[in-house]
């Protein structure tokens, strides 16, 4: 078996009871030896009745089973180090700044390009690239104001950021929940243990909102854009309005009326100010994108083109969290912030380069190879998993269309352990720390850490059977 990082132990292979624990994991791995087997499986067996009870669930498209299911929750949680965190939270701020000056700049000066760091092509030929974008200024020329970025532990513990998210990236409310869940199971936990607190973000969130309104609005009204309640993250939608203590609203509860956005009361018009829209451009505005777009808003456009609303996220930042661009974002922290990247990319080879295709194809059972617009873990191949019949079908699909992809190398990803039918086993797992951009910079200490819970798995999205944890940052 591959040896890996393991958070908790100083033992790759196993959680094993002689293995040497590291530091910040003593208290909690002390307290978890002291714990009865049926005490833990009485606890699991209520966190997943609550959960199912508030309905803390996950639609599944083209699922069989029925469409929505609940997302496994693991009791054991994820504990990061605050000298750990300092680092994480300094790396993404950089990345998510450099992130947000990139858009600004591709649809006004273009330097970038100009400075050939970027290929014209790589921009103008995205899926994500509007060019209704073009010379509009958004306010506090922010487009991503929440961020996803997925992080990865492999090596020796080193971290690396796997993928941006910087359209509608979600999860959230599962770091939350998880945290409530962990308090109302284990308080004596954290009357032991120094642990920072996240159930301040939505509030965070709401300020970081009101602060990029449109200019002259001081008291502006923020509300969430569902495509409705089929939509596979709705629970997060309605959680986070009614954490802000804002409007939930569909496409059908706005309307344009002089270059203003109004929501329809039961008192009559009111005005939008700020908009944090959960659904992808093309069905924001049917006389702009999709005209069969039943879930937007008619005029939505010229309002915002106007500056007279603000979207979060703008409108055409998938530009930037597309697995083509990945690869240019330690450049980018360079050219607009002179500064070396503090995270490291994986290490990419881009399939549109003649000399890249040519590594990918020689080496496919070794590399994991993913579509530049795929998500949620589906479209890519991972290559030590994969049967030959895999293996040939992407060879196939590269040499079509090459500059659909991209490829990087396995990496032993870090595990943490988590319970399993047998007992408590190591699982492979991520963490999606949110940042949110406004006037300011500022992020909840920890995020959504998910767990790919089938022994060796490398898919931790819970589209593919992941499930989540707690994630501990501790202050001290």
């Amino acid at each position: 078996m591959a040896k890996f990082f393991n958070e908790m132990t100083a033992d790759g292979l196993a959680h094993d009871a002689s293995a040497e624990v590291r530091e910040h994991y003593r208290e909690f791995c002390g307290w978890l030896q002291r714990q009865s087997s049926d005490t833990i499986e009485r606890k699991r067996a209520e966190a997943d009745l609550t959960f199912r009870r508030v309905g803390i669930t996950f639609a599944v498209y083209g699922d069989d089973a029925g469409t929505e299911r609940l997302i496994p929750f693991d009791t054991i949680p994820r504990i990061i180090p605050a000298h750990e965190w300092q680092q994480l939270q300094a790396g993404l701020v950089q990345r998510v700044q450099a992130l947000n000056m990139f858009i600004h700049d591709i649809y006004h000066e273009q330097n970038i390009i100009r400075a050939g760091i970027i290929p014209a092509q790589q921009i103008y030929q995205n899926a994500q690239y509007r060019p209704e974008m073009q010379g509009i200024n958004v306010a506090s020329d922010i487009y991503a104001h929440i961020a996803g970025v997925d992080i990865v532990r492999a090596g020796q513990g080193e971290f690396y950021v796997l993928e941006d998210n910087l359209r509608v990236p979600s999860g959230v409310s599962y770091m939350l929940e998880d945290r409530k869940m962990m308090m109302r199971l284990f308080p004596e936990l954290f009357a032991r243990n120094r642990i920072a607190p996240v159930d301040h973000y939505p509030d965070l969130l709401l300020d970081n909102l009101r602060s990029v309104a449109p200019m002259g609005i001081n008291d502006p009204t923020v509300v969430v854009m569902t495509p409705g309640m089929y939509n596979s993250a709705y629970f997060e939608h309605a959680f986070l309005a009614q954490q802000m203590g804002v409007e939930l609203v569909e496409g059908k509860d706005l309307f344009v009326s002089d270059n203003t956005v109004y929501m329809r009361t039961t008192r009559g018009p009111k005005r939008v100010d700020v908009i944090y829209r959960r659904l992808d451009d093309d069905f924001l505005d049917p006389l702009a994108f999709r005209p069969d777009s039943s879930l937007g808003v008619p005029g939505l456009l010229s309002v915002y083109r106007a500056g007279r609303v603000t979207l979060a996220n703008a409108i055409g930042t998938g530009v930037a969290d597309d697995k083509s661009i990945y690869p240019y974002v330690p450049d980018m922290i360079k050219f607009y912030l002179s500064e070396q990247p503090i995270l490291n990319n994986v290490p990419t080879y881009q399939c549109r380069k003649p000399e890249d295709l040519a590594y990918t194809l020689a080496n496919l059972p070794e590399l994991v190879v993913k579509e530049v617009h795929g998500a949620g873990g589906y479209g890519m191949l991972v290559g030590p998993a994969s049967t030959k019949e895999q293996i040939e079908d992407f060879r196939q699909r590269l040499l079509a269309r090459p500059d659909g992809y991209i490829a990087q190398p396995t990496l032993a990803l870090s595990a943490c352990p988590t319970y399993v039918e047998n007992g408590i086993a190591p699982r492979h797992i991520d963490l999606r720390p949110f940042v949110l951009s406004g006037k300011n910079i500022a992020m909840v200490p920890g995020g959504l850490t998910r767990v790919a819970l089938q022994e060796g798995s490398l898919v931790v999205n819970s589209s593919q059977g992941g499930g989540t944890k707690d994630t501990w940052v501790l202050e001290r």
